[in-house]
C-alpha cells in the first residue's frame, strides 16, 4: 500500500465530510480484504504505553495492544491470560514474587525477547523519574533476580493487584537494547515491540499504519494491513462507516448505531463495558459545601439520560464500581430527588432565584452523546438552584488538568476499569495522593490508606464497600452510567465485543 501523504489524508476527510452530507444515498463501498481501517476516537499522543498521561487512556489500549505485548494478557472476556509472562505469582508469606518468561520471541526487529527486557521494563516502570502514571504500583516489587526465563523479586510493600496491572494500564514490555540505544526521542520515532503488528506510518492527528507481524508467537493476523483513523468527531465517524472509507468504527451517537446497523453491507454490537460514565468534584470552590454536592447528585435523573438520551444502552450507577467489579454493592443509592436537592440547597442558602454557580467540564464526541448528557445534567440543576458553566476540552487535556489537580470544580469523564478491582476505580479516582484524583480530603484518605497493602482478601473488598458507601453519603464523586459500547462494521467482518473498551484489530477478522 503506498504511503498517505497529510494533503491526501485532508482530501479524504473533505470528501468524508461530503458522503456524510449525502448519508443514506451511498452504497457501502467495498476495501481491500486484506487491509482493516477502524476510524478511530482518539488521536495516539504518544508511541511509549508506559509514561505521560497517554499511558492512561484505556481507548489508546486497543493501538498499544496492536504493537506491544503486556506481561499479562486478557481476553474480551476480561479473564487473564498467559501474555509474555506465562506463569506468575506470590510465595505462601506474600514476601516474594515469581514470574515464568514465554521462550521464543522475537522483537519486530528480529532480536529475542529475553528475561532482561522484562526486568528493565518492571525497574523502569517503578523509577518516579521516568514518569509512569502507576509507578507507586510497580515500585511495590524489587530485587529481581534471572535465572533461566524464571524471575524472582521481593515485595517491598504488598500490592494485591500487582499481578492484575500487569493485564491494564501501563502493563507493557519495552526492548531493553533497542530503548537503550535510540533512547526516548528515537523511540518515538521508530517503535517496536512483540505484538500482533508492526508500525509501518504514522502521522500525528491523521493517521497511524500498522503491518502485520509473521513472527508473532500468537499467530499471523487476519489483516496484512491496519489503519487507524483519527476520527474524534463522533458525526464524522459515522460519515466514515456510512461511505465505506473505513471498515469499522465505535462510540457513535446511539440513534446512528440503531440507524446503521440496520442499513444493507453493515452490522453491529453494543454490549456494556467496564467504563463508568463519571462527573469528578474538585474539592474547591462550591464544592466544599456538602449540601451542593449532595444536592448537584440527587437533582440528575439517570434513568431519563439513559433512556432518553443513550436509548436504554447503559446501567445508571451510584458509586464508582459496576456490576462486573469486585466490590460492587447493589445496597448503596443516591437516588433521583429534585425535592430533596431543592432543600439541600435551601439549607446552604441558594434558590433558583440565587443558585450556585460553577464550572462543568467536558469532552464533546469522546463518547456517545458525552456533551449533549451535561447539557440535559444543567438542566435538571437549573430546576433546582444550580448554574453550571460549560467548559469544553479534549480528552488528552483532561489527563493534562487531572494530573495537575487543576480541574473545574466538577468535570465529566469516563472511568475505565478492565481488571474489575475497587483500587482501580473507587482508589485511584478518590485518593487524595493518587494522580487521578482531584478529591484530596484526610478523612477520605484514612479510610482508603490502610486498604492498599491489606492481605485479608475479604476484609480488603469489604473495606472497599464501606468506602463506597461514605463516598455516596458525602457526595464526593457523581457516578451516573456505566456505558455499552456502539460498534459498528461491515458485515463481511466479524467483531468480538472487548468488554475493556479496546477496540483491538485481533478481534476482527473476516467473516
Amino acid at each position: 500500500m503506498p504511503t498517505i501523504s497529510r494533503r491526501q489524508t485532508l482530501k479524504l476527510g473533505a470528501a468524508t465530510l461530503i458522503t456524510g452530507i449525502l448519508a443514506g444515498r451511498l452504497p457501502v463501498a467495498a476495501q481491500d480484504a486484506s487491509t482493516l481501517t477502524i476510524a478511530f476516537n482518539v488521536n495516539l499522543p504518544s508511541f511509549d504505553p508506559t509514561v505521560g498521561p497517554s499511558a492512561v487512556n484505556p481507548t489508546i489500549q486497543a493501538i498499544y495492544r496492536s504493537v506491544f505485548d503486556q506481561f499479562v494478557a486478557q481476553g474480551p472476556d476480561l479473564a487473564f491470560q498467559p501474555g509474555l509472562l506465562t506463569a506468575w505469582g506470590w510465595s505462601d508469606d506474600k514476601k516474594q514474587i515469581w514470574m515464568e518468561v514465554r521462550e521464543g520471541v522475537t522483537w519486530h526487529d528480529g532480536s529475542p525477547f529475553t528475561p532482561e527486557d522484562v526486568v528493565w521494563s518492571l525497574e523502569r516502570a517503578a523509577k518516579a523519574e521516568t514518569g509512569n502514571p502507576i509507578q507507586f504500583v510497580w515500585s511495590t516489587a524489587g530485587n529481581y533476580k534471572i535465572d533461566g526465563n524464571k524471575i524472582s523479586g521481593e515485595v517491598l510493600r504488598f500490592e494485591p493487584t500487582f499481578f492484575k496491572w500487569m493485564a491494564f494500564l501501563t502493563g507493557y514490555i519495552l526492548p531493553k537494547a533497542y530503548y537503550e540505544k535510540v533512547g526516548a526521542e528515537g523511540f518515538e520515532k521508530k517503535p517496536i515491540g512483540t505484538g500482533p503488528y508492526m508500525v509501518d506510518a504514522y502521522e500525528g492527528n491523521a493517521f497511524l499504519r500498522l503491518k502485520a507481524n509473521p513472527a508473532y508467537f500468537g499467530g499471523k493476523p487476519a489483516f496484512e494491513t491496519v489503519i487507524f483513523k483519527f476520527v474524534p468527531d463522533g458525526t464524522s465517524r459515522v460519515a466514515e462507516i456510512e461511505s465505506g472509507s473505513s471498515d469499522v468504527t465505535l462510540e457513535i451517537p446511539y440513534e446512528e448505531f440503531d440507524r446503521l446497523k440496520d442499513k444493507a453491507g453493515l452490522a453491529g454490537v453494543a454490549t456494556p463495558i467496564s467504563d463508568i460514565g463519571m462527573i469528578f468534584l474538585n474539592n474547591i470552590d462550591a464544592m466544599l459545601d456538602k449540601n451542593v454536592r449532595l444536592a448537584a447528585h440527587h437533582a440528575i435523573d439517570k434513568k431519563a439520560i439513559v433512556t432518553r438520551l443513550l436509548r436504554g444502552y447503559g446501567v445508571p450507577l451510584d458509586t464508582l464500581e459496576a456490576p462486573e467489579y469486585d466490590a460492587y454493592d447493589a445496597s448503596i443509592t443516591v437516588g433521583y430527588d429534585a425535592e430533596k436537592a431543592k432543600a439541600l440547597l435551601a439549607a446552604s442558602g441558594f434558590s433558583t432565584d440565587k443558585p450556585v454557580k460553577f464550572k462543568i467540564q467536558t469532552t464533546r464526541g469522546f463518547k456517545p452523546k458525552d456533551y449533549e448528557m451535561i447539557q440535559a445534567i444543567i438542566g435538571m440543576w437549573r430546576k433546582v438552584g444550580i448554574e453550571a458553566e460549560i467548559e469544553v476540552y479534549e480528552i488528552a487535556k483532561h489527563y493534562e488538568l487531572r494530573a495537575a489537580d487543576q480541574l473545574a470544580p466538577a468535570a465529566f469523564y469516563n472511568w475505565g476499569n478492565a481488571i474489575g478491582d475497587p483500587t482501580t476505580s473507587t482508589g485511584f479516582a478518590m485518593f487524595g495522593p493518587s494522580p487521578h484524583s482531584v478529591w484530596n480530603t484526610d478523612d477520605l484518605d484514612a479510610m482508603i490508606g490502610p486498604l492498599w497493602g491489606e492481605t485479608d482478601e475479604a476484609k480488603r473488598i469489604a473495606g472497599w464497600k464501606a468506602v463506597s458507601k461514605y463516598i455516596a453519603e458525602e457526595g464526593y464523586v457523581i457516578p451516573l452510567l456505566q456505558y455499552a459500547q456502539p460498534v459498528v462494521y461491515k458485515d463481511a467482518l466479524k467483531v468480538t465485543p472487548n468488554v475493556s473498551g479496546a477496540l483491538q484489530p485481533t478481534l476482527v477478522r473476516k467473516a
